[in-house]
């Protein structure tokens, strides 16, 4: 819950009070906006938030998985490392789905707060249900929510690797 809350804020500050010309410069043809990156955040706020509490826990309980603790540091340390690349999947990446950045935070607010009540509020046992990630393997409920904080963490570091180009205006 700290981890959510925690990127929650860490991307709000991150973004606020950017300028339009700030909010879409990109370093480069091929790299991502602070605006793209924020999209893509949110896109997958509410992908995790629907494969968790509309598929995985409507699947009956599977076995509890023996120690996933470790499992979760493991999520914490892989997923933020940004020397191994990854592509979004096609319905995840940016695409100018809301017209200003005040737009996407209001979305990504929304989403990430209906996340945090659902993960203290769900009277599921979320280490009992679990579908696979297709780099990293089987997660449980409980791990999709880690990954959702990791895979923020690992974002922010792309935004302010944009906000520390030479090119971005101050």
């Amino acid at each position: 819950m700290s981890h959510l809350h925690a990127t929650r804020k860490q991307l709000l500050d991150a973004i606020a009070g950017l300028t339009p010309a700030q909010w879409t410069y990109k370093p480069a043809p091929d790299r991502w906006s602070v605006g793209d990156v924020a999209e893509h955040l949110t896109e997958t706020e509410d992908f995790i938030f629907k494969l968790v509490s509309g598929t995985l826990l409507k699947q009956p309980p599977g076995p509890r998985a023996e120690k996933p603790e470790s499992r979760d540091q493991w999520i914490m340390q892989v997923v933020p490392d940004r020397s191994r690349k990854a592509q979004a999947p096609e319905p995840l990446r940016p695409s100018g789905r809301w017209p200003t950045r005040e737009a996407v935070e209001t979305e990504f607010k929304t989403r990430r707060d209906r996340s945090i009540k659902f993960v203290e509020t769900t009277g599921e046992d979320l280490r009992v249900h679990a579908g696979k990630h297709p780099a990293l393997g089987e997660l449980d409920a409980y791990q999709w929510f880690l990954f959702l904080a990791a895979h923020t963490e690992r974002h922010l570091q792309q935004l302010l690797e944009v906000k520390a180009d030479p090119g971005f205006a101050k």
